[in-house]
């Protein structure tokens, strides 16, 4: 936290309302919890409704403010009532985390095309469509701040992964993109870009693996830091992109790997 010239805490977020999909769990779930943690209303979206309500609740009994909208963030009709739901409980939205997410371990050979589309509609249709709704609400405030979540996977192949590579590359254009359109109306657009980092969905991958230890102690061994990362490092970055303690950036990628594309 940041110390305010007079010895008190400041709320880095104060009186600002975020938006965080895929908020139920994971990274999600931590960038939900440290905005509330400073001072921001948060907007808790995702398809698991009772996960994401324990998160909510979770905030609401650490003294934040936080509610639950479930949306599937791949479905126009779906992302519009959520913004709406938000628009009419907080009024507006100051920051909009587009962290929803799935993943599918398989070549292009052998994804199925029910499967591409599920994972570059939820991975990158779904920012342009969270996006495409809460623009004009931030533009008819002022301004506001978009972080997309990318990955390592934005910039490096990763094995078996063909249509989570496609969709983490065309956010990070897609946040390039959006950063130039939007920088005359006050918005700034940033790529939240992590390597591995122990949440359920990397769980569940590292459970599949045919030595999951192995798999582990490979991963560890490839990042220079020597570790797989936390959801809450994610969450204090996606923090620092989120406040107005960086005003010159817009366009970025942030990465939080642990120095894996350093290499």
């Amino acid at each position: 936290m940041v110390v305010s010239k007079t010895g008190g805490v400041a709320m880095r977020l104060k009186d600002k309302v975020a938006l965080v999909t895929g908020g139920a769990e994971g990274i999600g779930a931590a960038i939900a919890k440290v905005f509330a943690r400073e001072g921001a209303a948060v907007a808790v979206v995702d398809v698991n409704v009772a996960t994401g309500n324990r998160t909510v609740q979770a905030i609401n009994d650490a003294g934040g403010k936080a509610i639950f909208l479930r949306a599937d963030v791949s479905k126009s009709h779906e992302v519009k009532a959520m913004v709406e739901g938000v628009i009419a409980e907080f009024g507006r939205v100051d920051i909009l985390v587009n962290n929803a997410g799935v993943t599918l371990n398989a070549t292009v050979a052998d994804t199925e095309e029910d499967d591409w589309e599920r994972v570059i509609g939820v991975d990158l249709t779904g920012v342009y469509l969270c996006s495409k709704y809460i623009v004009p609400h931030m533009v008819e405030h002022g301004g506001g701040n978009i972080i997309n979540i990318g990955s390592i996977a934005s910039f490096v192949g990763l094995n078996n992964n063909a249509a989570y590579n496609a969709a983490k590359g065309g956010v990070m254009m897609l946040t390039r993109n959006m950063a130039v359109d939007y920088a005359p109306m006050k918005i700034r657009v940033n790529a939240l870009c992590p390597g591995m980092v122990m949440t359920p969905m990397l769980e569940k991958f590292i459970a599949i693996q045919p030595d999951p230890k192995a798999y582990v102690a490979k991963v560890e061994a490839s990042t220079p830091l020597g570790r797989i990362g936390t959801p809450e490092e994610v969450a204090e970055a996606a923090l620092f992109l989120a406040t107005d303690e960086c005003p010159y950036i817009t366009g970025a990628a942030l990465m939080v790997d642990g120095g894996y594309t350093a290499r």
